[in-house]
């Protein structure tokens, strides 16, 4: 038995400090929280302090009992979990379980897994830290009180569904989102034209080149943009003015956990949760610094290695040595920005995690960098018959700088239409005389917001001071889980454009098309997220408020410093929102969450859009009438807030009989579980390029026989009349019957063919009396 046992969180962490302390150490891991809050009466003894009741979980006991065997048979343990508040929390939980003292408890801090950062850990431990417990606590104790006096009222008000529920973070991060597709919804394009002229100059080398200059202001209608290039009939084209400006472009400060978020989902396309859960592994196996952080700070060594790096590989004037300043003044876990560990190593050999750590390489690697050099030219160009200015820019790379690393990428909302990279000009002198290619006003439209990606949600939750970076990834997942937000991509539309074109002093007018408003990977509130978000917000203002939000993260911050007793902060935020949670209970109406779309013609009966037991719907009559109501399910791309009368009326076209085939009708239909085909009382699921509304005959019938041939040799024996099936599965042969699979026993499986319909019964009766217990749940890693 080593003489110190070191105890962490995760077993990859474990294994690489291991291989680090050597022998006297055994590293052991506690696989997260050993403890959590009682579901029972919220877990929280509010009458008294808020007092926190924890439990140790069914799936922690044999870890708590393995560490417990551990600690009394060791000479010390050493408490080496995250250096945030997670972290201390946990250590505080194993201090209270274990029966360790944590007056003398020895806890170790790094923020890298490297061997002079564990050894310097071990050689100078502190003691644990109670404000960052505490802060750790009172985020717990109050997202659960939110969440357990908040989820009932939703229960209560809301006719939907019984399973809804609601967080502070999530609630706040839905209304964003909702907001923001209110706002393109109720956006209204506006034209108007944009003048450009191509000119044909030559370059140094004399050749014939095209480049563009663009026209003194943008027209409001076409009459005006016509007007304009009627004066130019005729006109000679000179340059009236040339200015050279010298420029530079700064590089991006090394990663924090938001920005690396932003720039994984730019460049590599990963969602959140898999750029945390990359970042890490790749922490634990000690190839980045501590991936949880708002700092931008890098260490002196880490600027020493970034300048030999720097130096080594693109020589000394690629190095500018440069100190970033954090924009958040009370940066939790404040100690480095993130980088590699080693900065000699430009790639690693795990190709799940490489790129990943490549952009992280890039990134930190060209903070230090020096700046890109750049020259602008600008030319004013004079039109001889209206003097009006047209003006062509230019810019050329003088020296590269860090750009020969890399390039911050940029989201839909930083970049205008009219956000071009400058090209090259060709020499150009004062007076010079042009040759006009040709001249042309284009229709261009103003565009809404674009729909938040993940990343920048994440960014304007930071900017809100919303959150902090442990808490980003289990907000967006949680949003989608509870079916408030979708992620999800939305095809374009055409429309037409107008241009105006001037070629040899001829005018003459066009109409093209273009593809307007497709987005990839967008996030959608759904019309639950819709309806919860409206309700949450007329009664629960404050929670609801984004200011008060950011306002409860500065005093969890205060709390980490000491400066803020966690239970009284607790107190105030409670008292008012009981309050509320009361006043919502006894007065506030129930929500139907419909809309009104009109009558239908044929009937008089009323249509609405609303919200039903499987998602949002529209019916057509009332339950009270003599006729019982019809309803048809929304698709996935419409809305209630949205959805026309003509819209509505489409979607009950369906079950739509597409005609026979093998002498049986086949119809088309949505279900339950989405489109399907029946055809000789057997259903079929639609493929997902397939419309229901107007897919034909001669597309279905393959699929039916597809289908079919399929089932057909995936089936082994059938008991029609017991509606018992024994099928083949991926992990050999199993028993059907209804929507329930059940395991064949092992004595069994050789000869399930020959399985009688008693046997099947007596199987199907012995599983349903004995059910397999279930495998507890993978353990959640924080960044998830």
């Amino acid at each position: 038995m080593a003489k110190n046992l070191v105890i962490v969180e995760s077993p990859a962490k474990a294994k690489t400090i291991e291989k680090i302390l050597g022998k006297d150490f055994e590293v052991i891991s506690c696989f997260g929280h050993i403890r959590d809050l009682e579901k029972d009466d919220m877990g929280i003894d509010i009458n008294n302090n808020f007092k926190p009741k924890y439990i140790i979980p069914d799936d922690k006991e044999k870890v708590v009992k393995d560490l417990k065997k551990l600690a009394k048979t060791t000479d010390e343990v050493w408490l080496a979990t995250d250096e945030d508040r997670e972290g201390e929390a946990i250590s505080w939980h194993l201090c209270e379980v274990l029966g360790l003292d944590p007056e003398i408890t020895k806890r170790i801090v790094f923020h890298e897994i490297t061997k002079p950062a564990i050894e310097k850990a071990v050689q100078q431990p502190r003691l644990l830290n109670m404000n960052l417990v505490n802060a750790q606590q009172a985020r717990r104790i109050l997202d659960r009180i939110v969440g357990f006096e908040l989820s009932p009222v939703l229960w209560r008000k809301m006719s939907m569904r019984n399973h809804l529920s609601a967080g502070r973070v999530q609630s706040v991060a839905v209304r964003l989102i909702v907001e923001r597709e209110r706002e393109i919804n109720g956006f209204t394009a506006v034209s108007s034209f944009k003048v450009e002229a191509f000119f044909i100059a030559k370059d140094l080398n004399g050749k014939n080149i095209t480049f563009k200059a663009e026209g003194p202001t943008r027209f409001k209608t076409a009459e005006d943009a016509e007007k304009f290039l009627q004066q130019c009939v005729g006109a000679a084209y000179s340059v009236k003015d040339i200015q050279v400006k010298p420029g530079k472009k700064s590089p991006a400060a090394p990663f924090t956990t938001s920005t690396l978020q932003q720039e994984a989902s730019r460049k590599l396309g990963y969602s959140v949760s898999k750029t945390m859960l990359l970042a890490q592994k790749l922490y634990e196996s000690g190839k980045i610094t501590y991936m949880r952080t708002d700092s931008v700070n890098l260490s002196d060594t880490a600027l020493a290695d970034i300048q030999k790096a720097i130096t080594t590989n693109y020589g000394e004037r690629y190095h500018q040595h440069r100190k970033f300043k954090n924009k958040n003044e009370s940066a939790q876990e404040a100690h480095e920005a993130i980088r590699p560990t080693y900065m000699e190593n430009a790639s690693i050999d795990d190709s799940d995690s490489r790129k990943l750590y490549e952009l992280i390489w890039k990134r930190t690697i060209a903070s230090q960098m020096s700046d890109a050099e750049l020259e602008k030219t600008i030319a004013k160009i004079d039109i001889s018959t209206n003097h009006e200015e047209l003006t062509a820019s230019g810019e050329v790379l003088k020296f590269d700088g860090f750009l020969k690393v890399y390039m911050e990428g940029r989201d839909d909302e930083d970049v205008s239409e009219d956000d071009e990279q400058d090209g090259s000009l060709p020499p150009l002198t004062l007076k010079q005389v042009l040759d006009l290619k040709e001249m042309k006003a284009t229709e261009r439209f103003t565009r809404p917001a674009p729909r938040y990606t993940e990343a920048s949600l994440v960014k304007k939750l930071e900017e809100l001071g919303i959150g902090r970076p442990s808490t980003y990834a289990p907000t967006i997942t949680t949003i989608q889980k509870r079916n408030y937000v979708e992620k999800r991509d939305k095809e374009g539309v055409k429309r037409d454009f107008r241009i105006l074109l001037l070629k040899a002093d001829k005018l003459t007018k066009v109409t093209e098309s273009e593809n307007t408003g497709a987005e990839k990977s967008k996030l959608f509130p759904t019309d639950l997220g819709m309806i919860v978000t409206d309700f949450l917000s007329q009664y629960f203002g404050n929670v609801m408020d984004y200011g008060f939000t950011a306002k409860i993260e500065e005093e969890f911050d205060e709390v980490a410093h000491g400066k803020k007793i966690w239970n009284k902060m607790l107190n105030e935020f409670y008292t008012p929102f009981h309050k509320d949670v009361e006043n919502t209970l006894e007065n506030a109406e129930r929500v139907k969450g419909e809309r009104q779309l009109g009558t239908e013609e044929s009937t008089g009966k009323p249509i609405v859009a609303r919200m039903g037991r499987y998602g949002p719907m529209v019916q057509i009559g009332k339950a009270e009438d003599e006729e019982k109501p019809r309803f048809a399910k929304l698709k996935a791309t419409q809305s209630i807030e949205t959805i026309t009368l003509e819209e509505a009326m489409e979607l009950f076209k369906l079950p739509r009989n597409l005609g026979k085939f093998e002498g049986e009708d086949v119809t088309v239909n949505i279900g339950r579980f989405g489109p399907y085909a029946a055809h000789d009382k057997k259903f079929y699921s639609l493929k997902k390029e397939m419309d229901p509304y107007t897919v034909e005959l001669d597309e279905i019938a393959p699929l039916i026989v597809e289908k079919r041939a399929a089932k057909d040799e995936r089936t082994i024996k059938v008991f029609e009349k017991e509606k018992i099936q024994i099928l083949k599965g991926p992990y050999g042969p199993y028993i059907k019957q209804g929507l329930r699979n059940f395991k064949i026993p092992k004595e069994k499986i050789d000869t399930a063919a020959d399985i009688t319909v008693e046997e099947a019964k007596a199987i199907i009766e012995d599983v349903k009396a004995n059910p397999p217990k279930k495998k507890a749940p993978p353990r959640k890693k924080k960044a998830e």
